[in-house]
């Protein structure tokens, strides 16, 4: 199956460049191209990609700011962030708002396939340079109000899989469920629980004994 992409970042020749890398691969399929939040979203509502490569730093609002709004209309998308930014604080940020890959722009070209493919898996994806900053250098905030609605045990179930590591496939194998079931599940997750990331999931998990 071809995963379709969505390119965002306000530089023409960096998209241009993007471009021509992810056509050499027959997997991979650049469905548009955009220059501002606004465009993104409105591209990503009217195409329905499988990932969207979002910088951080374009005109207007930021991409944290951006991820947010996408995450709320598309639950199941991915966003991979492709930035020059390299402070952790950054890359924190930008996970707990939502985004599923944080790559640096240097990243070589292999690097960049293989960070495409990871969150497209439902894997959490993190340039290597980068990866200090989730080994206990700072935590996100743990939501201290309970659902409004409750969990199901078939969600509890899947946030217990997922704070534990578990890719969407490797879940849906366990469970012997679809993908799409378990993306649909963590998207209800997220909704009933306030949470933006993964990171905010496991930290949830850890705080109510779920693991």
């Amino acid at each position: 199956m071809t995963t379709r992409i969505l390119i965002a970042d306000d530089h023409p020749l960096l998209r241009t460049g993007l471009r021509v890398l992810l056509a050499a691969d027959p997997g991979l399929e650049v469905v548009g191209e955009a220059g501002t939040g606004d465009e993104t979203l409105g591209l990503a509502e009217a195409l329905l990609p499988d990932v969207v490569l979002l910088d951080i730093r374009m005109p207007g609002e930021s991409g944290i700011d951006t991820v947010r709004r996408l995450k709320a209309k598309l639950p199941t998308l991915k966003v991979l962030f492709l930035t020059m930014h390299e402070e952790e604080g950054m890359l924190l940020e930008a996970l707990e708002a939502g985004g599923d890959g944080y790559l640096i722009k240097r990243a070589d070209e292999p690097e960049i396939l293989q960070a495409i493919r990871a969150v497209q898996r439902g894997d959490l994806y993190v340039h290597p340079t980068m990866t200090r900053a989730l080994l206990g250098q700072a935590e996100p905030p743990v939501p201290a109000q309970e659902p409004i609605e409750p969990l199901t045990r078939r969600e509890i179930d899947v946030l217990r899989l997922l704070a534990k590591g578990n890719t969407n496939r490797q879940i849906a194998e366990r469970l012997n469920l679809s993908i799409r079931t378990i993306e649909s599940h963590r998207a209800n997750l997220m909704g009933k629980l306030g949470l933006a990331s993964r990171v905010e999931l496991v930290t949830y998990a850890e705080a109510h004994n779920l693991l």
